[in-house]
């Protein structure tokens, strides 16, 4: 009984593996090497969270099987990089250049920051110049005769 629970306990985590394994051919451990350190640097577009090399999307697929074919047809990375850029924009890649165009993409978080930290500081400004007012005499006589009556009427 223990021996069919454990096989059908292989065959179900067996069945729930569905990640797609692509064996890639290279002509040396370099190629192997650059075809690893450009799809590691080339963001899946369907995906937009992941990597060439970790998304199984469809066009995730094509664009590696075009990096493989462009290594084997000895294109060195600028080109392979400059292909994808044409073909797709700077958001193909994961740290596209300073430019006019991605000017928000890398100021951003630092304008962002920097606002926040503005609008915390006039906060905490703006707190201390609250000011506590002492009650005068008659405004505390109105209060205890108020406090009086709510308890007479509970």
């Amino acid at each position: 009984m223990k021996g069919l629970l454990i096989v059908l306990t292989l065959l179900f985590s067996l069945s729930t593996l569905n990640a797609a394994v692509e064996l890639k051919q290279f002509k040396n451990a370099e190629q192997e090497q650059r075809y690893k350190n450009i799809i590691d640097e080339l963001r899946c577009l369907v995906c937009q969270n992941q990597n060439l090399a970790d998304s199984n999307a469809g066009l995730a697929q094509d664009l590696r099987k075009q990096v493989h074919k462009m290594i084997l047809a000895g294109d060195d990375d600028e080109a392979i990089f400059d292909y994808m850029v044409t073909r797709y924009g700077d958001f193909v890649l994961y740290r596209p250049p300073f430019k006019a165009t991605t000017f928000l993409l890398w100021v951003g978080p630092f304008i962002i920051f920097a606002l926040g930290l503005f609008v915390l500081i006039r906060f905490i400004r703006q707190r201390k110049k609250v000011v506590v007012t002492e009650l005068n005499s008659g405004d505390k006589e109105k209060l205890k005769q108020l406090l009086n009556e709510d308890k007479e009427q509970s």
